[in-house]
């Protein structure tokens, strides 16, 4: 069942693809970006990673951590690391239990909906992992943006493969943060 805003984010404590705990949920000192993404080999969550690379200098300077989750065994999660290590936290989630735990949804229609109407961001996606790319699960893609407190303040669940919250939504939440420590601050 897909989780609505504001609600508190669900608590999670996982493994990053270097073996360091990371804790998902509960108070911090920065406002976060939870991505969920469908496996290591997918060219829309590889071309994503690519907009998160690209954009994550100035998202952190603003006080932004981003987790991304893939549904990959370790393995192949660390074999995508390799290839280009990520300036933010990559974690597997091989059983689906903290997608099970956002609820992130499944369809094989809608995973199709994103390869015949986003064919640009596909064969960029492609360029970066192969045809193997082409063959991935149903997941879809979810996005959540929480802030200090280990609220969700907006939940972002994808109406197809390669839907993903618009930075500008993001770079807006972080707004309301800078100006929330402003105020706490005067």
């Amino acid at each position: 069942m897909q989780l609505k805003s504001p609600v508190v984010a669900p608590s999670l404590a996982l493994k990053d693809v270097h073996g360091k705990p990371v804790a998902i949920g509960g108070a911090s000192s920065r406002r976060t970006l939870l991505c969920f993404f469908r496996d290591a080999a997918c060219p829309f969550c590889n071309f994503r990673i690519y907009e998160l690379t690209r954009h994550h200098a100035s998202l952190s300077a603003l006080g932004l951590d981003v987790i991304a989750v893939f549904a990959s065994t370790p393995e192949e999660v660390r074999r995508f690391v390799a290839r280009k290590p990520r300036p933010f936290v990559v974690v597997a989630d091989p059983t689906s239990s903290a997608h099970e735990a956002y609820g992130i949804e499944r369809s094989f229609w809608r995973k199709w909906k994103g390869v015949v109407s986003r064919i640009p961001t596909l064969l960029k996606g492609l360029r970066i992992v192969g045809l193997a790319g082409l063959n991935t699960t149903n997941l879809m893609p979810a996005d959540f943006l929480i802030d200090e407190d280990g609220h969700i303040v907006e939940a972002y669940y994808g109406s197809d493969a390669g839907d993903r919250i618009p930075f500008e939504r993001v770079e807006l939440f972080l707004a309301k943060g800078l100006l929330r420590r402003a105020a706490i601050a005067a």
